[in-house]
C-alpha cells in the first residue's frame, strides 16, 4: 500500500507537470523553459558589466547542448554575457583544465559548473574564489567548501524512487536488471542510485540487480556496454538509464537484438533522441526535466548573484519560474515522464 501510495503521489505530481507543458502549439518548448515570449532583434542585446562562465560536464551531447541553448538565450534576454565551455569528456582532469584556463584569461563574475568530481574540482574553484570568482554549482554538486550554492533538477530521492518505479511497472516487479549510469564520480547519479537501490529493496524484493556499469557519458561507450549486458546476462528484463546518454544506447541494443518488449528500458533523456524508440517498443518511459530551463534558471541566479542577490524559497525567477530551497540547495520542479503518447509534445 505504501507503495502504491508513493508512486501514486508521484504521478499526480509528473501528470500536473505535463498536463502544464502540453498543449500541442508551435511555442510549445519555449513554455517548457520560459514564462514569457522570447523576444527577437537587437533590442535583447543588453550590454552590461556582468559575466558568467557555465561549464558543463562535457560538450556535445544532447542534454547539455540544450543547457546551452538556455543558457545563451537567458544571456541575451537579461544583459548577460554567457561564457559557456566545457570539455570534450567527462573528465575531473579535463574539466580544471578548462576552468583553470576561463579563470588566467576572462573576466569573469560567476562561474557555473556541473562537476565532474565532488572533490577533485575542489582546489580549482578554491582557486577561482581567490581571484574574487563567485562559484555555483549546477546539475552536479560539489563538496560545499567549493562553492555558494546548487541549483539541482529535481528532488534526488523522489527521481530515484521514480525511476525504480518506472521500471518496476514494465517487468511486472519481477526479473533481474541492470543500471547505466555516467561517471562513478559524479554526485548526483551516485545520489540517484542511492535512491533507485533502496526503493527496491524496500518494495521490489522480486528484483534483482545484476550490475551498474559506467558510461562516462559517452554515447559509443554506452552502446558497447548495453550489447554487452544483453548478451552478459540472457535472463536480463530491463535497464534504467542513469545518465542521458544511457537510454537511447540501451534502446538501440534492445532493438539490434530483437528484444522490444522483453527488455523494458527507462530512464533519464530528453525526449527526441528517445521519440523513435518510445513508438517502436525499444523503450518504455523516459523521464526528465527541461534542460533549456536549467540553463537558464543558471543564468539568473548567477545574474543575481553577481549584484549579491542569493535564492530563496519560492522565489519568482522571471523566465524560469518559482523555485523551492533546501539549504543551500535550490530544487528547479519536478521531472516528467515521456511516453510513445506525448514524446511528440517536446522538442528537445
Amino acid at each position: 500500500m505504501i507503495k502504491k501510495l508513493f508512486s501514486l503521489n508521484v504521478l499526480l505530481l509528473l501528470f500536473v507537470s505535463g498536463c502544464s507543458l502540453g498543449a500541442a502549439n508551435t511555442d510549445e518548448y519555449k513554455v517548457v523553459y520560459n514564462n514569457r515570449p522570447s523576444q527577437q532583434g537587437d533590442e535583447e542585446q543588453h550590454i552590461t558589466e556582468y559575466t558568467v562562465a557555465i561549464i558543463p560536464k562535457v560538450i556535445n551531447i544532447p542534454y547539455f547542448n540544450a543547457v546551452e541553448e538556455g543558457a545563451i538565450e537567458a544571456g541575451k534576454e537579461l544583459g548577460v554575457k554567457v561564457i559557456y565551455k566545457g570539455p570534450t569528456v567527462a573528465d575531473s582532469k579535463q574539466q580544471i583544465k578548462v576552468i583553470d584556463e576561463l579563470i588566467e584569461n576572462e573576466e569573469i563574475d560567476v562561474m557555473a559548473v556541473s562537476a565532474n568530481d565532488p572533490e577533485k574540482l575542489i582546489p580549482v574553484l578554491k582557486k577561482a574564489q581567490s581571484h574574487q570568482i563567485k562559484v555555483i554549482t549546477w546539475d552536479a554538486d560539489t563538496l560545499k567548501e567549493g562553492r555558494d550554492f546548487f541549483i539541482n533538477m529535481v528532488n534526488p530521492e523522489t527521481l530515484g524512487r521514480h525511476l525504480m518505479d518506472t521500471l518496476a511497472w514494465n517487468v511486472g516487479e519481477q526479473g533481474e536488471f541492470a543500471i547505466m549510469t555516467g561517471a562513478h564520480s559524479a554526485s548526483n547519479l551516485n545520489e540517484w542510485l542511492k535512491w533507485i537501490q533502496q526503493h527496491q529493496k524496500e518494495y521490489y524484493p522480486n528484483m534483482k540487480l545484476v550490475t551498474i556499469a559506467a558510461t562516462d557519458d559517452n554515447p559509443n561507450k554506452a552502446y558497447l556496454i548495453a550489447q554487452k549486458l544483453i548478451k552478459d546476462h540472457p535472463q536480463l528484463k530491463g535497464i534504467i538509464g542513469n545518465s542521458s546518454v544511457g537510454p537511447p544506447a540501451a534502446a538501440q541494443a534492445v532493438k539490434e537484438a530483437g528484444k522490444a518488449g522483453k527488455i523494458a528500458v527507462v530512464g533519464l533523456s530528453p525526449p527526441n533522441p528517445m521519440n523513435e524508440y518510445l513508438k517502436d517498443g525499444s523503450a518504455q518511459i523516459i523521464t526528465l526535466w527541461s534542460p533549456k530551463k536549467l540553463g537558464y534558471l543558471t543564468v539568473a541566479l548567477s545574474k543575481n548573484m553577481a549584484t549579491g542577490v542569493h535564492p530563496y524559497d519560492n522565489q519568482e525567477i522571471p523566465g524560469a519560474g518559482k523555485i523551492r530551497m533546501q539549504d543551500d540547495v535550490v530544487i528547479m520542479g519536478e521531472p516528467i515522464d515521456f511516453t510513445k503518447d506525448n514524446v511528440d509534445q517536446y522538442d528537445f
